[in-house]
């Protein structure tokens, strides 16, 4: 019996040190087993943002790549001078426009014709500003869309074709070329008597109508990634991290994120990892958000829009509105027959003002008593915003008031 007992616990504590090892040498294959077992992991212990979790209450989950950009990858805006041709008359008018007939002269002579100074008339070309922006990764041979708007007095670009424009960056080199026929929204019609317009005849779009000439170098692919927030917050920043070295742990076997500052977290690739899959696989993990309690209104439209963090006081509030009503009544005065008198008008007014006043007790400790106790004063969209300063100013609004 001593020696079956003895046999069975050996057996017992070797299955659970195999079991042990077992979970301890266990990788994932894949990066969807990695994001399974770091989703079950974060709900069995403390998810960041949670009630329990050290950073406090969090707010909304996003994916990492909804808030964040990798730092580099961006689009590079472009810019040209071109003209274009083929208008029905609705071109520049190459007496105000001085500059049209120049680049026409100037386009004709590379062609190698050379007309004399003045000697064309015509409205069938325009000045235009061509545009675009180049996107992150765009080779050699990938087209991209262009706005094109005049510059001079044309009164439509519909029908035209934009000649081949050199577009170029702000380092003044040409990184692609436009060209093709213009895609007009709006439409200009007149008369003797009466004009329409609708939308913006003078602006105009070429899907695809410029070719990448030459590719933007970047550091895309270092061992080193950054990434950047849209909104700058040193909470979510450190959840962020937390989160990435979560799932590196399981997925990697190491920690790849370091907090930098409010902004950008910075990112070790593993070995033996593309810089693309890495971020392929990193970017969908779910992040807690969290914000600036912030109040923003517009007095022009009379919006606005409160923040979920945004916490009141309990304070008193009289909200009065005051009605004046003038009436102008004048009467005629006739003078007596005979008399040397003449017809006058008396003035006549009558005022009356109206004040009606309502007071409510406002305080919120969450976003929905805040609401209900803005509806119970029962005010206009200006005057919450009244209200919102006054209680900014009397220090009973803890949050940020932005006034557009």
């Amino acid at each position: 019996m001593r020696f079956l007992a003895f046999f069975l616990a050996f057996i017992l504590t070797g299955t659970i040190a195999a079991n042990a090892g077992e979970s301890n040498e266990k990788g994932y294959k894949t990066p969807a087993e990695a994001n399974a077992a770091w989703r079950r992991a974060e709900n069995e212990a403390e998810r960041w943002g949670s009630a329990a979790s050290p950073l406090g209450e969090g707010g909304a989950i996003a994916r990492l790549k909804d808030i964040a950009n990798i730092q580099g990858v961006r689009e590079n805006q472009l810019v040209g001078y071109g003209l274009v041709i083929g208008l029905n008359g609705t071109g520049d008018s190459l007496r105000n426009a001085p500059f049209t007939e120049q680049s026409m002269r100037a386009m004709l002579d590379n062609l190698g014709i050379s007309p004399p100074p003045g000697a064309s008339r015509v409205k069938n070309i325009a000045a235009v500003i061509v545009t675009a922006n180049l996107p992150p990764f765009a080779g050699r041979g990938s087209r991209i869309d262009v706005t094109v708007s005049s510059l001079g007095d044309a009164t439509s670009l519909a029908g035209g074709t934009l000649v081949m424009t050199a577009l170029a960056a702000a380092d003044g080199q040409n990184y692609a070329v436009a060209q093709g026929n213009l895609v007009v929204s709006g439409f200009s019609a007149s008369g003797d008597a009466a004009s329409l317009t609708q939308g913006v005849p003078t602006s105009s779009r070429i899907p695809n109508g410029a070719l990448v000439e030459k590719e933007v170098t970047g550091n895309f692919g270092q061992d080193e990634l950054v990434v950047e927030l849209r909104e700058a917050d040193f909470t979510t920043a450190v959840r962020i991290t937390d989160t990435i070295n979560a799932f590196a742990k399981r997925r990697y076997k190491q920690s790849v994120a370091k907090e930098r500052d409010s902004k950008s977290i910075r990112l070790r690739k593993p070995k033996d990892i593309s810089a693309t899959r890495f971020v392929a696989e990193i970017e969908g993990l779910p992040v807690p958000t969290d914000e600036v309690a912030r109040v923003v209104v517009d007095e022009r439209t009379g919006t606005v829009v409160i923040g979920e963090k945004v916490r009141i006081s309990r304070v008193a509030i009289s909200h009065g509105s005051l009605s004046v009503r003038v009436t102008e009544t004048p009467m005629v005065v006739q003078p007596e027959p005979f008399s040397d008198g003449v017809t006058a008008v008396e003035p006549n007014t009558d005022i009356q003002a109206t004040q009606t006043s309502n007071i409510g007790v406002l305080g919120g400790t969450d976003l929905e008593s805040l609401v209900k106790g803005l509806n119970q004063i029962g005010v206009k969209p200006q005057g919450i915003i009244a209200i919102l300063q006054g209680i900014k100013t009397a220090g009973a609004l803890h949050a940020e008031l932005v006034v557009q």
